[in-house]
């Protein structure tokens, strides 16, 4: 080989190691991740704010979401969500193993992919496994997380807070409340949002609180079933809250009798729940006003001037 030839090889190589150290990405799936070679990279759809990959190695296979417009905190809220659910050893969540910067801007994370089988699971597993993992993930805090993370797109608060009517009316209905206000200039849903946030209390009676360990965004898609047919639930919103307000997205959860039944088997049902579910219903749909509009305005008003009718405020 001549001279010529081999500076074009050796510019070759180090172009080659240039290229592999600009993608964190592949930089750890090649090396933490325990792989050689990447052998095909396929686009998954579904999200409607991060892109979504699975890459498939000779090590397995890892889901990947990046955001080419957002940094890592969003990411590090997912990952630290994950872990606390993994921990709990109940149900099945994917692994986390690296979040970090994107060198043209933006985040990724990389976790475990699941093979994914052809339904959502049973029911009745579904509600065991959530309740055992209500049950196992606690916190001595009080009520909240050790950082703020998203729910969608919108920020979620969650400051510790020791009582959880406080929490719930400030962090979670207040915070929407005045996201409404701000955006759309509602001050109807504002200012009888304010009124049913001071009145909560008789709503609680004879209720234990604890902060369990919740999902936070608990809705079909965000729930599946392995190749297995046990339940995985992805997508968290975690904190530690009222076992009762993982219900919030039941609307368009899908959850059927024997869900419940199995769920109140392990965590048993406390008095009022059912007049508590709509309260726990309500910050989403706020959410969703938030998030997609006006669509969503009635059924939120709704709700509130049912409470403040019942609680008579």
């Amino acid at each position: 080989m001549n001279r010529a030839a081999r500076l074009t090889m050796k510019e070759v190589s180090t172009n080659s190691v240039a290229a592999l150290s600009d993608d964190p990405i592949r930089d750890w799936i090649l090396s933490e991740g325990k792989a050689t070679q990447i052998t095909k990279i396929s686009p998954i759809g579904g999200g409607c704010i991060n892109l979504a990959s699975r890459y498939d190695t000779d090590a397995g296979s890892f889901f990947v979401k990046t955001n080419r417009s957002i940094g890592p905190s969003m990411f590090e809220g997912e990952a630290l969500s994950l872990g606390a659910m993994y921990e709990t050893k109940t149900i099945r969540v994917p692994r986390s193993f690296k979040v970090g910067h994107l060198p043209t801007g933006g985040s990724y994370i990389i976790m475990e992919f699941i093979e994914f089988g052809f339904s959502r699971g049973n029911q009745s597993v579904l509600g065991k496994k959530l309740a055992e993992m209500h049950k196992a993930g606690k916190s001595n805090k009080g009520f909240g997380f050790d950082v703020e993370n998203t729910i969608g797109s919108t920020p979620q608060i969650n400051t510790w807070t020791s009582d959880w009517i406080e929490f719930y009316a400030e962090h979670r209905l207040g915070y929407q409340l005045k996201l409404a206000l701000d955006q759309y200039g509602d001050s109807t849903i504002y200012q009888r949002g304010q009124r049913l946030m001071k009145n909560l209390t008789p709503l609680f009676e004879n209720v234990v609180m604890e902060p369990c360990l919740l999902h936070g965004d608990l809705w079909s898609g965000n729930i599946s079933s392995d190749k297995n047919g046990e339940p995985v639930i992805l997508d968290p919103a975690c904190y530690y809250g009222h076992n009762e307000a993982e219900f919030g997205m039941s609307w368009c959860a899908g959850f059927g009798g024997s869900f419940y039944n199995s769920y109140f088997e392990v965590m048993p049902k406390q008095p009022g729940f059912e007049k508590r579910r709509d309260l726990y219903m309500l910050y989403h749909y706020l959410n969703h006003y938030n998030l997609f509009g006006s669509g969503y305005r009635s059924s939120a008003l709704s709700i509130i001037d049912d409470y403040l009718r019942m609680l008579k405020v």
